[in-house]
């Protein structure tokens, strides 16, 4: 404490700042402000109100307050608006009314918590002398602040303060000295404007104080000063909220304390300091460390001090905690990053879209779906799979982003064993449909020549159409979060697409083909229901047409031979791929049955692959399929596509012929040979009378008239030449 004139310990300016920043609640430092700031005893505080307030002047804003005395009088004592503001926001927090007591406690209540603040601010601050703090302590503060600090005058202090004599003042006024009493008469003989003691300046508000007041504010700003060379010399409550060090603890420790491991064995700190003593200040961005050893985002202003000669003295170090918006920042940063990806990947799907639009054969397909992938941040490398089943290897026919002898070092543990294109698990289960199915294996590491390395993701997504698998896309991508949900769903639609795009493709070289290979198939696998029934019951089945449905189910009309109906519905019940099944003709010998099929069949399987099937006949547990595919058509990918999900399957012949193309006048022709005269007079009349219209513009009866017969007649002629003229169509014209 400093020495006033008597030779009684005072407290400073620095010590009253301190117990101040001891103080935990905002009741404790608002009493100890009534007290060192008003200069009001403990049971005047007990009897106050917010009406005791009373504003005198409107700009600036001054107040007074009207003091309860004992004799149920008031005394006047000047209220600094910074107070004012803090008490009248105490009351609102509290819900206090105009009339209700600020403090309703005892007075000896109040002094206990003046001594628990300066206990509290001894331990803080490592400074004995506080521990003593009373509220006449705080008094004595408030009336030497006022005499000897601002040179207030004394009657106005005495009033304020409520003492009864000036007796009492003496002590806190020290005896002038000459060059004390010099300056205070030359003032009077020749003022150059207003002086510290005049009233119409104000109270003056230090700029310590509105340091104080800022970082009291919140527990995210901390004021530290350095000595030269970087140890803590000033430790406040602010710092001591924001770091949790205790003064005691960190006083003396070099301000490395709070940088991370990382940064001190980079030399931050120093560097730190030694740009803001050459730059005159300096700013950084970084993690800084509490002492329980969790991290925080902080802001950092450091500053040099300097003495009136211009010595180096310290560093003023201003930090503040800006987690919560660096974590903001990050949270948007990946975002952006997100929304980044998602619009590469985007432009992966375009890309594909296009490739496939442009594509003229198979081949062409698997490379350009491959380079679309690759061109581009999203993926490093992709390729394709088929499968050969003949010999059980795999045959890798398109990549990009990746030698094709390098693949293997890529592809994950778990997928060496596993059967390429649909799978021979799946094919042996009771559902060998395929699956658009993404299988991802993440934590894939790869070593290539010339010492480049790969860690990251492997997706696997089929290339189907149908009940059909063409091949099997690989994709890598080395970037966090590859193939989540999002991506698995566009990565199946890109499976579909692809397969979509190979089986039109097939479809239209084989319309577009001059020339066409027969083939003639055999197949004696059991997973075929036509092919286990014929065995089973010894019968013949032979297809007489086949109606798709949807993508995987196909309605199959058939001629039976050899077993009665009722013995094949019961396998049909059994079986798992067949829906429905009915009786819909029975001749002397056969019968012709209609079957729903939801699944894979080998007339299906080479279908989807561009063949044309003509005929099929399952007989004594094998089936013979006849049809045709373009001449440039890969038979080799054709039979190791049937193979891939009926294993046991031969080509047994295959020729190659001219396509014959029928012309509409042969068509024509070849049609009016089949309806007599009557049945196609009945069909012209009812065509062009309007009976095959919608709404009709004339009735059977009205046709029938026109033509001089009988309505049955009519029906009769028109029946018989619609089965024609459809038997044409959907047949085989030499049928």
């Amino acid at each position: 404490m400093s020495l006033k004139g008597t030779g009684e310990a005072v407290l400073s300016r620095q010590e009253y700042e301190s117990l101040l920043e001891a103080a935990e609640t905002y009741r404790e430092a608002l009493v100890i402000r009534l007290c060192g700031d008003v200069g009001l005893r403990p049971a005047e505080l007990t009897r106050l109100t917010i009406d005791d307030i009373e504003q005198v002047r409107i700009d600036p804003p001054r107040y007074l307050m009207r003091v309860p005395t004992d004799d149920r009088g008031t005394r006047t004592a000047y209220l600094p608006t910074r107070v004012e503001r803090e008490l009248r926001r105490y009351a609102r927090s509290n819900d206090l009314l105009p009339t209700d007591r600020i403090f309703a406690v005892t007075p000896r209540r109040l002094q206990m918590l003046v001594s628990d603040v300066a206990d509290r601010a001894n331990e803080l601050f490592d400074d004995p002398a506080l521990a003593d703090v009373s509220t006449s302590d705080l008094r004595q503060y408030f009336a030497h602040t006022a005499l000897v600090d601002h040179d207030v005058n004394p009657r106005v202090v005495k009033t304020a303060g409520g003492w009864r004599s000036f007796e009492a003042l003496e002590s806190y006024l020290p005896e002038p000295t000459d060059a004390e009493i010099v300056d205070a008469f030359d003032a009077v003989e020749g003022p150059s404007g207003p002086q510290s003691g005049d009233p119409r300046s104000g109270p003056a508000v230090s700029d310590d104080s509105v340091v104080r007041l800022l970082l009291a504010a919140s527990d995210r700003y901390a004021l530290v000063r350095l000595d030269a060379d970087g140890y803590v010399e000033r430790w406040n409550r602010s710092a001591a909220a924001l770091f949790g060090y205790r003064a005691g603890e960190i006083v003396g420790t070099h301000v490395s304390t709070f940088y991370t491991d990382d940064a001190v064995e980079a030399g931050a700190p120093e560097r730190t300091l030694s740009t803001a003593l050459e730059e005159s200040g300096c700013e950084t961005d970084g993690w800084r460390v509490h002492k329980d050893g969790s991290q925080f985002r902080a802001t950092e202003v450091v500053s040099p001090l300097r003495d009136d000669q211009g010595n180096h003295r310290g560093f003023a170090v201003f930090v503040r905690d800006g987690t919560g918006t660096h974590e903001e920042l990050e949270a948007v940063r990946e975002r952006r990053d997100e929304l980044d990806r998602l619009y590469a990947v985007a432009q992966r799907h375009r890309d594909v879209t296009t490739a496939l639009l442009e594509s003229t054969d198979h081949e062409e397909v698997e490379t350009t779906t491959c380079a679309a992938l690759t061109d581009g941040p999203v993926y490093e490398f992709a390729w394709i799979d088929r499968a050969t089943i003949s010999d059980r290897r795999r045959e890798r026919r398109a990549s990009s982003g990746i030698n094709p002898d390098a693949v293997e070092r890529v592809v994950p543990d778990e997928w060496r064993e596993d059967e390429l294109v649909t799978g021979l698990e799946r094919a042996d289960s009771d559902d060998a449909r395929p699956t658009d199915e993404v299988v991802v294996a993440n934590d894939v590491t790869a070593t290539f020549d010339g010492d480049d390395t790969f860690e990251g993701a492997v997706a696997r997504v089929p290339l189907a159409y149908g009940d059909t698998v063409y091949g099997m896309l690989s994709i890598a991508a080395d970037r966090p979060g590859a193939f989540d949900t999002d991506e698995r769903e566009w990565l199946t639609m890109i499976g579909r697409q692809v397969g979509y795009a190979i089986a039109a493709i097939r479809r239209r070289n084989l319309l577009l083909s001059d020339r066409v290979i027969e083939l003639e198939v055999a197949c004696r696998d059991e997973r075929s229901f036509f092919v286990d029934a014929s065995r089973r019951l010894d019968c013949r089945f032979e297809l007489d047409s086949l109606v798709p449905i949807d993508e995987s189910t196909q309605l199959y009309y058939v001629r039976l031979e050899g077993a009665s109906p009722s013995d094949v519905f019961d396998l049909a019940d059994a079986a798992s791929g067949i829906e429905d099944c009915r009786l819909v003709e029975t001749d002397e010998n056969s019968w012709r049955v209609e079957f729903v099929i939801r699944g894979s069949c080998p007339i299906v399987t080479l279908t989807e692959y561009g063949v044309t099937v003509h005929a099929a006949v399952f007989e004594g547990g094998s089936a013979t399929i006849t049809g045709d595919c373009a001449a440039d058509a890969d038979l080799r990918t054709i039979l190791d596509g049937l193979r891939s999900v009926f294993s046991d399957s031969e080509l047994i012949g295959k020729r190659e012929a001219e396509r014959t193309v029928q012309t509409a006048r042969e068509f024509r022709e070849g049609l009016e040979d089949r309806l007599t005269d009557r049945q196609e007079a009945a069909l012209r009349a009812a065509y062009f009378g309007g009976y095959y219209d919608w709404p009709r513009e004339s009735t059977a009866e009205e046709v029938a008239d026109a033509m001089g017969v009988s309505s049955p007649t009519l029906h009769n002629h028109l029946r018989k030449g619609q089965h024609e003229l459809l038997r044409t169509f959907l047949d085989d014209p030499d049928g």
